[in-house]
């Protein structure tokens, strides 16, 4: 039955009107891909709707979830929602695919693609989900952690997650008609010849494998590489390893140089060391030197906070004589392996070595010159004092030895 303004046209309109209006309804109609321009605009809508659904399903529905799973007194279900929280997203999406579909009565060939793409969304959905599902139940790997390393049960699960992600695209394909195993053959030809143009990523792989496996670092330890870096470790990725320096820029280092090279790990060490080389004047008599050595050695022993042999060395000894000074060797380690207690202990011994010096009636030496001027008069001539019984000894088993060598032997081999 034809509609008012179809009749008002029909009666009133010029015929190049009604001409226009009849060609605009027959492409209206027709449309594309079997649908009618009508229903695709309803779709296009449905879709729009979907989307702008997708937020406020993830504001209401999950954090309900989130909410329901926070009343309870285990933390697995905690991680469980929020590791599954943005695949959750994509529910009103998919949805918003399945009204459209129905709205529109496709049919044929274009109806099995579109089922085909349904299907393969939830299948991505499913498969996106388990793999954020994995970090949930981290805490079933706790045993690991303690075995192998917290960056080795890092790579497990990343791994893992890695595994579920190809499994979902694989059954996608397989939906699709693809064959897996001819694909896989296909790749494994192409791998080899992208590996012969790539050993350095399989190099840095195969460095941070044995990294991990070796225990030389862990996230969170301080460690020095000559030439290379020096900071503390985040994070061990499969190609590189990222280390924060001391003035906080980050610095990714290929694993390789890691592996290859003599890495110093700080964070292991036993004991802070302090090696001190403190000078005094040369006018510092022989009993000043030994009061000084005995208070210092003194102090040390009787702070628990210095570490005490066999544990480690302690060592206070008068080592050499300076150009300008006499030099005390202060060798000893503390206990702590805190920097900032380190400092502090530090100071607190400085301050001491002060004291014990000040009290001994000498000081510090400072780098200093004696000039001796030339005396124009001629020097005093003084007689050497008289040979001590030694030299007089020395030189009887020199002459001793001189005879015995005259008593048919010669002086050379000759």
């Amino acid at each position: 039955m034809p509609s008012s303004l179809e009749t008002w046209l029909d009666q009133n309109a010029p015929q190049s009107v009604k001409d226009t209006a009849i060609y605009i309804a027959s492409v209206w109609n027709e449309g594309a891909y079997g649908l009618t321009f009508g229903e695709i605009v309803i779709s296009v809508l449905i879709m729009m709707v979907a989307i702008a659904l997708r937020g406020l399903f993830a504001r209401l529905v999950v954090a309900s979830i989130m909410r329901v799973a926070a009343g309870t007194k285990t933390q697995a279900d905690d991680a469980l929602v929020k590791s599954i929280a943005t695949p959750l997203k994509i529910v009103p999406v998919i949805i918003g695919i399945y009204i459209a579909l129905q709205v529109t009565n496709i049919s044929g060939q274009a109806e099995i693609y579109a089922n085909l793409i349904l299907r393969s969304v939830i299948t991505l959905a499913v498969f996106w989900t388990l793999s954020r599902a994995v970090n949930a139940f981290e805490f079933l790997f706790v045993s690991l952690r303690n075995a192998l390393s917290s960056a080795a049960v890092d790579w497990m699960i990343k791994a893992l997650q890695v595994i579920l992600v190809i499994l979902g695209i694989g059954a996608v394909a397989e939906q699709w008609g693809i064959q897996i195993a001819p694909l896989l053959a296909g790749l494994g030809v192409l791998g080899i010849a992208v590996g012969l143009g790539a050993q350095d990523l399989f190099k840095n792989l195969i460095s941070g494998i044995l990294i991990i496996t070796e225990k030389r670092f862990v996230p969170g330890e301080w460690i020095k590489v000559d030439g290379v870096v020096e900071g503390t470790v985040e994070k061990i990725n499969f190609r590189s390893t990222l280390v924060r320096r001391f003035d906080k820029s980050p610095v990714y280092v290929p694993n390789s140089q890691l592996s290859d090279a003599a890495v110093t790990n700080f964070s292991r060490m036993t004991h802070r060391r302090i090696k001190w080389v403190v000078g005094v004047e040369y006018r510092t008599t022989v009993d000043q030197l030994k009061y000084i050595r005995d208070e210092i050695e003194a102090w040390l022993w009787n702070d628990d906070r210095f570490a005490k042999p066999p544990a480690a060395a302690l060592f206070v000894r008068v080592d050499s004589f300076n150009a300008s000074s006499i030099d005390f060797l202060i060798y000893t380690f503390t206990n702590t392996k805190d920097w900032g207690q380190w400092l502090a202990i530090k100071e607190e011994f400085a301050v001491a070595v002060m004291d014990i010096i000040a009290k001994a009636g000498t000081s510090f030496a400072f780098p200093s010159r004696t000039i001796y001027m030339q005396e124009m008069d001629p020097p005093e001539i003084m007689a050497p004092p008289a040979r001590s019984e030694g030299v007089e000894a020395a030189q009887k088993a020199i002459a001793a030895t001189a005879q015995r060598r005259g008593m048919g032997e010669a002086d050379d081999e000759g």
